[in-house]
């Protein structure tokens, strides 16, 4: 059996692979090293995972956040071999996981559009150029956060339509004070200003939403998408949440950059599930 996680700090969604079977899928809580100890994974894999697992694991690919650093992979590795000794297991951070479920094994260019955006170029095998990522408070283009914190701008300036204000103002009854509380004092202050994304999507024919989300993508494209070279010559995908609940406004934005983009998922274990069948088999 091959394991296949897509990890991120609120869930990990597997996929169980066997020769000549159905796929099983499975859901469990979330795990981010930087944030969370190693015994929460042990938690989630004695509490949630290993009942359902009914067969010798051989293989684990783990795709998640919070992955980077070596510390982290061997932290990753040394849980899972505790379960499934004897077996192979790889730790990938999460652009990997996207590149490999949007691109297969051919060249391309891979995004993430969720609470937060990155891109990277990809030749098939390994990415090959990415184009810095400077998190939320610098950069994030495209991303939730990135819209959410141009939508409170906006609303605590006095810039955004007073018809669209006020409806704003009854569904989010925050003070000033409140929402600096929470950006500034609170964890997870990205989560927070993209869940506004909502709102913006429920919003989305006022000409305001539309435009805030347009500029947003455009600014993707333009410091990210576009920033490879010869990116005209390589396919665009995306994979998120905010890319595949707007993917009608990101196929517009790219085709006004003459930019044409393929595959918009809304996560990448679909992805990743084809992408290591070959796995299954070796």
């Amino acid at each position: 059996m091959v394991l296949v996680a897509d990890s991120g700090g609120s869930k990990i969604e597997w996929r169980l692979l066997r020769k000549n079977a159905p796929i099983e899928q499975a859901h469990t809580a979330g795990f981010n090293p930087y944030y969370q100890q190693p015994e929460d994974l042990h938690n989630i894999l004695t509490g949630e995972l290993v009942p359902k697992v009914k067969e010798p694991v051989h293989k684990v690919f783990y795709y998640g956040t919070g992955v980077s650093s070596e510390k982290n992979q061997q932290l990753i590795q040394d849980i899972f071999l505790h379960y499934f000794p004897g077996s192979t297991v790889e730790v990938h951070w999460d652009l990997l996981a996207a590149a490999r479920a949007l691109c297969g094994r051919s060249p391309g260019i891979a995004c993430i559009l969720g609470t937060g955006s990155n891109s990277c170029l990809y030749n098939g095998e390994k990415i090959v150029e990415q184009v810095a990522n400077l998190g939320w408070i610098l950069a994030d283009e495209g991303s939730g956060t990135y819209v959410g914190k141009r939508l409170i701008f906006d609303y605590f300036r006095g810039n955004m339509p007073a018809n669209l204000a006020a409806q704003f103002k009854a569904r989010y009854p925050f003070t000033r004070e409140e929402v600096l509380e929470k950006v500034y004092q609170q964890e997870r202050p990205g989560a927070f200003l993209a869940s506004f994304m909502k709102f913006i999507f429920q919003h989305l024919k006022e000409p305001y939403c539309y435009q805030l989300v347009y500029r947003a993508f455009s600014d993707f494209f333009e410091n990210n998408v576009m920033k490879y070279n010869d990116y005209s010559n390589y396919p665009v995908h995306f994979t998120g949440s905010v890319a595949f609940y707007f993917s009608d406004l990101v196929r517009q934005v790219g085709q006004d950059k003459h930019i044409q983009v393929k595959v918009i998922s809304e996560g990448p274990i679909a992805g990743l599930a084809l992408y290591h069948q070959k796995d299954v088999e070796s």
